[in-house]
């Protein structure tokens, strides 16, 4: 299945507990939610995948965390904030660049209209 194909099915699913849950919860409540509805889809998703660090060729462990990386293709980083900011946008660009992934998508739950809150970045350009 391609980027875009599973790209379309997260927005699906987000979409379908959006509209379940409605914003406010936390993002880790979403992020589960999200997790299970792939997985009933038959995609394979991984939670919280630890994403190190290289630099000057030493690899360190400095915390970051994917909040899912679907089937090795996509990353999805989601939010529940009032706003997405410039550091959100290159939080999930970093995580592009780090991991190899061309297709990223940040989805703030936190929004009246769950498509107002999805942003789409592609091989690290917006």
């Amino acid at each position: 299945m391609s980027e875009n194909e599973l790209a379309k099915i997260v927005f699906d699913r987000g979409l379908k507990i959006h509209r379940t849950l409605g914003p406010g919860l936390l993002e880790s409540a979403y992020e589960a939610c999200l997790h299970y509805e792939l997985a009933k889809q038959g995609i394979y998703a991984e939670r919280q995948v630890p994403m190190p660090l290289v630099y000057e060729e030493v690899r360190m462990d400095a915390g970051y965390r994917i909040d899912l990386k679907v089937e090795n293709k996509l990353i999805i980083e989601i939010k529940s904030v009032e706003a997405i900011c410039d550091l959100h946008l290159a939080q999930l660009l970093t995580y592009l660049k780090l991991s190899g992934c061309k297709l990223g998508l940040l989805i703030n739950f936190n929004t009246p209209l769950f498509k107002d809150g999805v942003r789409r970045l592609i091989n690290g350009t917006l």
